[in-house]
């Protein structure tokens, strides 16, 4: 028993070695506060006694969160999509954290709706989603970063494992492949400021990105709209099976969102952060190998899981 406990402090101590010194001293902004990851890590970070700058989009997110939470957490309302928020938002910042700067920047606002098989959207659809994750989360960072350089801090951006292999049509793939792209790219240009990029790449978790909206009510109104042709080539089996399929996805997501948290909370505290993180299991063993294997291998495996349209060449 008393090797154990002897093990035991020997790790904590080793742990603790590894951490970012001052953490009470450090300020960290964190985008979608109202619900999911961003609630939970802002809660977290609260009570680790850090300075959280929390963003919401809503008034009844930002009231959850001050009950939460102590007064040391402030909380700014932010629409990702909208210059003249980002801009305000960014000034709040500078006038927060002053001559210290911005130790972390976490871009984790995102939506994943609409999704669905890709002829069945419009370019509106698409740019919905794009708008939110990507664009908005290149100019909020474009507009953070000289207070980060100035703290010699953190930038962790959300991707996903669908930025890794595009498992879903729709603008959310898409706009995490870019996510990625952008972050590989900025991180070794600020590599020579000090500053560190982290990218957290997920599996599917149960979190609010896909909606309150009943996915069988989601998928009806995408089918109602298209032309008949496109139906008629489709078939309703497709559309049902389809359906089913997103319900299963959704109902096997893993409710232990902490698990991601606790990867960026890794990467804003440890002075070795990792350059990606891929919480869950399904990321590490399915999506991960999915991304390395020959395309035409994990063609042929992620095909099987889409149903057959009814006017199918094969």
């Amino acid at each position: 028993m008393g090797g154990i406990m002897d093990i035991s402090f020997v790790y904590r101590w080793l742990k603790n070695l590894n951490l970012v010194p001052n953490l009470s001293d450090k300020y960290v902004f964190i985008t979608g506060c109202d619900s999911g990851f961003g609630n939970l890590l802002a809660r977290k970070l609260d009570k680790r006694g850090m300075r959280v700058l929390a963003t919401c989009f809503t008034e009844e997110g930002a009231q959850e969160l001050r009950r939460a939470c102590s007064p040391r957490l402030q909380i700014t309302f932010l629409d990702v999509t909208k210059t003249e928020s980002i801009k305000a938002a960014a000034q709040w910042v500078n006038a927060q954290v002053g001559d210290r700067g911005l130790w972390g920047l976490v871009n984790n606002a995102g939506i994943g709706l609409p999704s669905g098989p890709n002829e069945w959207l419009t370019k509106e659809d698409f740019v919905k989603v794009i708008n939110v994750n990507l664009v908005g989360l290149i100019e909020v960072t474009l507009n953070m970063l000289p207070m980060v350089k100035r703290a010699r801090g953190r930038v962790i951006n959300m991707s996903s494992s669908g930025g890794r292999v595009a498992v879903i049509g729709g603008g959310y793939c898409v706009s995490k492949f870019g996510v990625e792209a952008f972050s590989d790219s900025i991180r070794r240009e600020l590599y020579y400021f000090g500053v560190k990029v982290c990218i957290i790449e997920p599996g599917n978790y149960r979190t609010s990105i896909l909606g309150k909206e009943d996915i069988e009510q989601r998928m009806r109104h995408l089918w109602e709209r298209l032309p008949q042709e496109t139906k008629d080539s489709y078939g309703e089996q497709y559309y049902y099976l389809y359906t089913k399929n997103l319900k299963n996805l959704t109902r096997l997501a893993e409710p232990k969102i902490s698990e991601v948290t606790n990867c960026i909370e890794h990467a804003l505290t440890s002075r070795s952060p990792r350059i990606r993180y891929n919480p869950g299991l399904d990321a590490k063993l399915l999506y991960i190998p999915l991304a390395s294997f020959p395309t035409p291998l994990t063609d042929f495996i992620l095909s099987r899981y889409l149903p057959k349209p009814a006017n199918s060449v094969l």
